[in-house]
């Protein structure tokens, strides 16, 4: 009976949000109960599977983050919001007409690929089966987002995080059954987790023709063509940006590098969907500062949210070898050392992201386009010649000095953007995220020197959490402006 005083104000304060913040919510809740499941199931298949194995793994997810761009045209982002306010009278028509764009470019892809599937399977380093299931799940994610989009644009939260909670509860089991009873357990894994991601995605793509009765109109092809196609280039480096490293490390020195690799990288990653939280109350709240023009009110927020996000990341370093031992097992011991640099690309690509929004605001794409590729190809050729000669922790750093030429390249596009509009360069106080950079450097290198002493680095931890106890107010301060 003493929980029903607690309950009871909290069923009713849900009741009484409206379906905004409802959708908010719930959406956010459903993301951290997914990386939740994900994060627990994980450890089973590290030990299950050997780091040549798990190599296939990161192959498949590499590979099809690169192809998604060519049979997708990543069309559920990028015009997909506008589109569903343009076409809102007809936004079932508008799906499926887009599916027809996804269903012919997946037609050309497999008669591109059927011929030379040799000569693909040998660069892919995956065989045919597996790849034409990677296409499949291209396709069938493609068709979730495009359905999820509309229920989030709809505010009809309730199906999609059944949906996506079923599906993060019943694919790790059904690949657990599949690898404890097959030899090939990386591919195993491949097929437990995509064949639940197909089943769904096949269901929804029928679902949404049906409903919208047509896979070509002219006007919805000529709309999300010629607003996506432009913006390839820029979706294409981001993802060879993102998953290049990966590729270059099986092919220059092994799949089993590529795994260890790809598991520093899930490490250093840890906290993305912590940052995706903060920029789902930032960005909103910045560009209604920036459409009202008060710039300056933004230098506070931004510099909080860096000191958060950089004693996150500086708590992920300092307990980093302990997290990769528990998480994934010795034999991804070789991690350790390379989520250093990649944690710190993790506070540039924030930084990165204050200047693009300043772009996406005043709608100029192209600057961010050029960065992009910019940076992309930096970080492929300083892998192609390093990589060879230092290992896996050369790509970790490398892609730390391209998100640095990241970071700059849209610095100075932001400039120009501001200078276009006559607007004053006055929201971000650049000393001080420079400093928090250099002291998280700096506190990193001091954390990888006390790896050897668990205990002296769990009272500076202990310290460190007092202190932001002491100091929460100010937290709690920058949090409620952003809430307002």
């Amino acid at each position: 009976m003493s929980k029903i005083p607690v309950i009871g104000p909290v069923i009713n304060k849900w009741k009484n949000m409206s379906p905004t913040v409802k959708a908010s919510t719930a959406y956010t809740v459903c993301s951290v109960l997914q990386k939740s499941i994900s994060f627990f199931t994980m450890p089973f298949f590290y030990r299950l599977l050997t780091t040549e194995e798990y190599g296939d793994v990161t192959m498949y997810s590499s590979w099809m983050g690169m192809i998604t761009v060519f049979i997708t045209l990543n069309l559920a982002a990028g015009s997909f919001s506008t589109a569903m306010v343009k076409f809102e009278k007809d936004r079932d028509g508008y799906i499926s007409s887009v599916q027809g764009i996804n269903l012919y470019l997946l037609a050309l892809m497999v008669i591109i690929y059927i011929p030379f599937r040799k000569t693909f399977n040998a660069f892919f380093e995956l065989p045919t089966p597996i790849v034409l299931l990677m296409f499949a799940e291209i396709t069938a994610n493609n068709a979730w987002d495009l359905w999820a989009g509309k229920n989030r644009f709809e505010y009809k939260w309730k199906p999609v995080v059944a949906a996506s909670v079923i599906n993060a509860l019943i694919s790790p089991c059904l690949a657990m059954i599949i690898v404890l009873n097959t030899e090939q357990r990386g591919f195993a894994r491949i097929v437990g987790f995509s064949s639940m991601t197909v089943i769904f995605g096949s269901f929804l793509f029928i679902r949404s023709t049906i409903r919208g009765k047509k896979l070509f109109n002219k006007e919805y092809w000529t709309y999300a063509l010629s607003f996506n196609i432009p913006l390839i280039a820029y979706y294409l480096s981001q993802t060879i940006f993102n998953m290049s490293d990966r590729i270059m490390i099986d092919h220059l020195i092994g799949k089993s590098q590529a795994a260890i690799y790809n598991t520093a990288y899930t490490a250093a990653m840890i906290l993305s969907f912590v940052l995706s939280a903060i920029n789902g109350s930032y960005v909103p709240w910045f560009y209604g500062q920036l459409k009202e023009k008060k710039n300056k009110d933004n230098r506070s927020v931004s510099v909080a949210i860096a000191l958060l996000l950089s004693l996150l990341l500086c708590g992920v370093i300092w307990f980093t070898p302990e997290f990769i031992l528990l998480y994934a097992g010795a034999d991804y011991a070789g991690a350790i050392y390379v989520v250093i640099p990649l944690a710190l690309s993790m506070l540039l690509l924030f930084y990165a992201q204050l200047f693009i929004n300043v772009e996406f605001f005043f709608e100029r794409k192209k600057d961010l386009v050029w960065a992009s590729i910019g940076s992309a190809i930096v970080n492929i050729v300083l892998n192609y010649f390093l990589i060879p000669i230092y290992g896996i922790t050369a790509a970790g750093y490398t892609t730390l000095v391209s998100y640095v030429l990241f970071v700059l390249c849209n610095y100075f596009a932001m400039r120009r953007v501001l200078k276009q509009e006559n607007r004053e360069d006055n929201m971000y106080d650049y000393k001080l995220l420079i400093l928090i950079f250099v002291l998280l450097c700096v506190l990193s290198a001091i954390g990888a020197l006390l790896y050897p002493f668990l205990w002296v680095r769990i009272a500076v931890a202990v310290i460190v959490l007092a202190l932001i106890i002491i100091k929460r107010k100010y937290f709690i301060d920058m949090y409620r402006r952003l809430r307002s």
